[in-house]
């Protein structure tokens, strides 16, 4: 017996990924362990697994003997497919009989372009079920120590997709909310709209955290401040992917790291 026979022995009503049906599923943001159940029941299943590049090596090595990899990964300033490419594939797929199973990174509808995968499969008439995953913006802080609310600090968080930043997007109602601000894609444009939150009227001191490879072997995370997070990425070196997150909740980090190290060494003794 499997693994997976193990485990889908104990759960009732496992879901079937039938031949011409296409599963939009998330990844998580890299840690298998982060996977949910059914997106390892399509990874089970799956004749095709078509994943981004931010799908981790591990979570596709579970994949069944039988399933077919193919890339389908969009990187900025690298020659990559098309989503519109993308999603003609996974009909085309759907349409020649194929278990279809389409793994992303994090959450499929979270600045995953899952939703527009899914409206051409409906077009389609492709059969078709969406997979929710472990987004990235809030697993990479978790993973940093960094709770996404805190009573008494703050009451929302705001995700905000930052590969546009020249776009006419005004920053400002988001600095002036005093919530958290958790960007997605970032890393070529957080100079900017760290200005522009700061113009926005947040204080340059604001707490700011860069999380680099979240739950991966890879990790890095890096503790700043709004006017200097950009300046302090850049000194090091941290690459994509990462989530940046902007408010007084990072400041929580230092504390939940001091107590979890006094708690290892009172143990230790």
């Amino acid at each position: 017996m499997t693994s997976w026979d193990a485990l889908a022995a104990q759960r009732a009503g496992i879901p079937v990924l039938a031949p011409g049906h296409v599963w939009l599923a998330g990844a998580g943001p890299g840690d298998p362990g982060l996977l949910t159940l059914d997106a390892l029941a399509g990874l089970s299943q799956a004749d095709v697994i078509v994943h981004d590049a931010l799908v981790d090596k591990r979570v596709l090595a579970l994949a069944g003997p039988q399933a077919r990899l193919e890339f389908a990964g969009k990187r900025g300033g690298k020659p990559s497919a098309t989503q519109a490419d993308i999603s003609q594939r996974l009909v085309e797929l759907a349409r020649a009989g194929h278990k279809v199973l389409r793994l992303k990174g994090g959450d499929p509808f979270v600045f995953g372009r899952g939703g527009e995968e899914a409206l051409t499969l409906a077009a389609a008439g492709v059969p078709f079920r969406v997979i929710p995953g472990v987004t990235a913006g809030l697993a990479a802080l978790a993973a940093a120590s960094i709770p996404a609310t805190l009573r008494g600090v703050n009451r929302a968080v705001i995700f905000a997709a930052g590969h546009a930043a020249d776009d006419d997007f005004d920053w400002a109602p988001l600095a002036r909310t005093g919530e958290p601000i958790v960007l997605y894609m970032v890393m070529h444009t957080l100079e900017r709209i760290a200005d522009a939150l700061m113009r926005g009227g947040l204080d340059p001191g604001t707490p700011a955290a860069v999380i680099a490879a979240a739950t991966t072997p890879d990790e890095r995370i890096l503790v700043s401040t709004l006017a200097r997070v950009a300046a302090d990425m850049r000194e090091q070196q941290l690459q994509p992917p990462a989530i940046v997150v902007v408010g007084d909740i990072v400041a929580v980090r230092e504390r939940l790291v001091a107590t979890a190290a006094a708690a290892t060494n009172k143990a230790s003794r």
